[in-house]
């Protein structure tokens, strides 16, 4: 059988000019939809630099450090949007976005600081009175058009998202042969790149906030919630089953990434923490195993078995969603927990190095012989003995009292 290329006619030719008129559609609405709103989005950062930086410049009304806390780079960024601006108004959209994210880093900066910006600013509309008649003043004017402050400042964090989302539908839209293909090809990267920060950095944000909000929970500061590389998962009551069949009793449970934290309520007859919790028990996930005892089917609740190094419990609920939620987030929790572990050990192994090399055994040796001259030969410490007696006995010195503090550290529940 032999096949043979045969030309398009004219219904074919036809439908692919079709589909190209199609993506040159969509790629000028695109287009111009970006150019209408750049126009609009430079016009309010305007708005900002015009009427509030360079305004508080000149007057001091604000520190130094505190403007800088509020507004960070977005005098930065307004140039850089004015010059991207000229470029896609004369349909230049690769080569602006190309000189655009040579300057990104405004962008990063901005993004890192909004939180405190927010902070700042509300800190100074509570106690600097003459920045807060400023402010209101200024958001009265017919050019801000009921906007405020807090508002135009969000607006290079949404911007960058839009971008996201216009390039991309330009680049789905632009022929890979096209001139501009691998511009925007490398521009939407760039552009997700700090899409994906400014997601990180809310999640992170986000996760604070649920800690501080934990910590004030908890009844006093004994209980330390707020702490480095933490991430708050979930929290709820459980009915704690005792080991000698008394009668289950509930109490709260905090799930984070690396400890489950028990705790029960205070005396609601408390002046100041009858809505307050007061800690327990902290349980660290890292040598934890959990296993559903039953509430495989669909029952009326369940039972969790949590066993660690020193203790066991479980754990039972009467809603089987909610124990199927504990289950999922306890087992997640304990799998990311040991994975990280398992990758650590593997960098240890391979940055390991010998304590002594052969040629410090080999002066260790000579010098031995030195202060022993007056003894016989047969008495003299061999290099190849030192080598093996000497690094274990080391290694038990240094490491055994550390690993015994690091095994009760983790391995045992902390009483709060």
């Amino acid at each position: 059988m032999s096949f043979f290329h045969c030309p398009l006619g004219p219904i074919g030719r036809s439908g692919i000019q079709e589909q190209r008129d199609q993506w040159e559609r969509k790629r000028s609405r695109t287009a111009r939809e970006l150019v209408e709103t750049e126009q609009q989005y430079c016009q309010q950062l305007e708005l900002v630099t015009t009427f509030f930086v360079k305004i508080l410049n000149a007057k001091g009304t604000l520190k130094q450090d505190i403007r800088e806390g509020i507004f960070s780079s977005i005098e930065a960024i307004h140039s850089v949007n004015r010059s991207l601006l000229v470029h896609l108004e004369n349909g230049y959209i690769g080569k602006g976005f190309d000189q655009f994210c040579a300057h990104l880093h405004y962008y990063s900066t901005y993004v890192d600081n909004i939180y405190n910006a927010s902070k700042v600013l509300g800190i100074q509309l509570r106690k600097n009175k003459a920045f807060r008649r400023f402010k209101k003043l200024q958001e009265a004017r017919p050019e801000f058009n009921s906007s405020n402050l807090e508002d135009l400042l969000q607006l290079p964090i949404k911007r960058i998202d839009q971008y996201k989302h216009f390039l991309q539908d330009i680049t789905a839209n632009t022929s890979p042969n096209d001139p501009e293909f691998e511009q925007l090809s490398n521009v939407v990267a760039a552009v997700s790149t700090v899409s994906q920060r400014i997601q990180d950095n809310a999640r992170r944000h986000e996760n604070h906030l649920q800690l501080c909000r934990v910590q004030k929970l908890l009844k006093g500061q004994k209980t330390k919630v707020l702490a480095a590389g933490r991430w708050y998962i979930r929290e709820g009551w459980l009915k704690m089953v005792p080991p000698k069949g008394a009668e289950a009793k509930p109490k709260m449970f905090f799930l984070f990434s690396d400890i489950l934290l028990q705790a029960k309520p205070c005396s609601s007859l408390h002046p100041t923490s009858g809505d307050k919790f007061s800690g327990q028990y902290a349980y660290p996930l890292q040598d934890c195993a959990v296993e559903k005892v039953f509430g495989h089917t669909r029952s009326q609740g369940g039972l969790l078995s949590l066993t660690f190094p020193k203790t066991k419990l479980l754990l039972m609920s009467n809603n089987q969603e909610d124990l199927n939620d504990w289950y999922q987030s306890l087992s997640t929790a304990v799998g990311n927990l040991q994975s990280k572990q398992t990758v650590i050990y593997q960098r240890d192994e391979l940055r390991r190095r010998p304590l002594c090399s052969t040629t410090d055994v080999t002066n260790m040796a000579s010098r031995k012989r030195n202060v022993d001259i007056g003894e016989t030969s047969e008495r003299a410490p061999q290099p190849g003995v030192e080598q093996e007696c000497s690094a274990p006995k080391r290694m038990k010195q240094c490491g055994a009292p550390q690993q015994r503090h690091e095994e009760m550290s983790t391995s045992s529940c902390v009483i709060l």
